[in-house]
């Protein structure tokens, strides 16, 4: 089975949805499709024919959610440290061209919000930073054609 890497705060966040899908969501559903049947001809009724594809989707998402979680190996950012950059480190890096500063936490797949700067494992990105130093310059492939990063702190926790 695979393992998916991810911090404990990712792995409570797919917990909650699970959670939520199950007692909540899935519930929700199954009246909806109850009160749709109610409504006669079902080959005519959009609200069935909707609330079955909702239904469709939760499903899939609550077998999702249960592999990912029953896979998960939690990984404690605090419980690492180092001067390389691996899974859990928090990197501020520094644009070489714009001069803008970014901070990432470098995060599991499942658990990836770019939105909140949180970077997948898996993103180009954070494989060019893994194993690098404080001072170090990554580049990484982009659309705009390649962009260079320099390392300018890496923390844990």
């Amino acid at each position: 089975m695979q393992k998916f890497p991810m911090t404990a705060a990712g792995l409570a966040a797919l917990e909650d949805e699970l959670r939520h899908l199950k007692a909540v969501e899935r519930p929700a559903i199954i009246r909806a499709i109850a009160e749709a049947r109610a409504h006669g001809d079902l080959s005519e009724n959009a609200e069935y024919h909707a609330a079955r594809e909702r239904q469709s989707f939760i499903e899939g998402r609550i077998s999702e959610l249960e592999e990912i979680t029953s896979a998960a190996e939690v990984i404690d950012p605090a419980s690492l440290s180092g001067d390389t950059v691996k899974f859990g480190a928090t990197v501020q890096l520094v644009d070489e061209d714009s001069e803008l500063e970014v901070t990432y936490q470098i995060v599991g797949m499942h658990e990836a919000d770019i939105k909140r700067a949180r970077l997948s494992i898996t993103s180009p990105l954070a494989k060019a930073l893994i194993s690098k130093r404080v001072g170090d310059t990554v580049s990484v492939p982009a659309p705009g054609g390649d962009k260079a990063y320099e390392i300018l702190k890496i923390t844990y926790g």
